[in-house]
């Protein structure tokens, strides 16, 4: 068996999650992206990519993606607002099952490798966002 997209596994994860969905979900529509959010999106939203990772050859389902988590809005507070959703979902998980069609898939755990930092996107103006890095131990096969 092949490894799974853990972007697919992580996306799928998010998207069914209450909170980050009481923020970003509109007209039936998650607002969370993998890689990058699309031209003229509507904001709050969440756009996130693997920027590398770790995994072993004695494990071979076993792998732990360092991802990068960029939380947009049309504010700082409400940025980091979104930010907060996002580190209430991912923080402490423990064998989280995700299930994508008929296979099941395990986030084992998450772990914030770098606390969130606020920024301002000087090429779009009124564009916020809150970027933070995260490593997530993934049992993708």
């Amino acid at each position: 068996m092949s490894l799974a997209d853990t972007n697919e596994i992580v996306w799928t994860y998010l998207a069914a999650d209450a909170g980050l969905q009481a923020i970003l979900l509109s007209g039936g529509v998650t607002r969370i992206y993998c890689p990058r959010l699309p031209e003229n999106v509507t904001l709050p939203a969440v756009g996130f990519f693997t920027r590398g990772g770790r995994s072993t050859p004695y494990i071979p389902g076993l792998v732990s993606p360092s991802l990068q988590f960029d939380c947009w809005a049309d504010d700082p507070i409400e940025a980091r607002q979104v930010y907060r959703a996002l580190y209430d979902s991912l923080q402490g998980i423990q064998y989280e099952p995700v299930v994508i069609g008929v296979d099941t898939f395990y986030i084992l755990s998450a772990e914030e490798e770098v606390q969130a930092q606020d920024l301002v996107d000087t090429d779009i103006q009124g564009w916020f966002r809150t970027l933070s890095f995260w490593s997530i131990m993934i049992r993708a096969e």
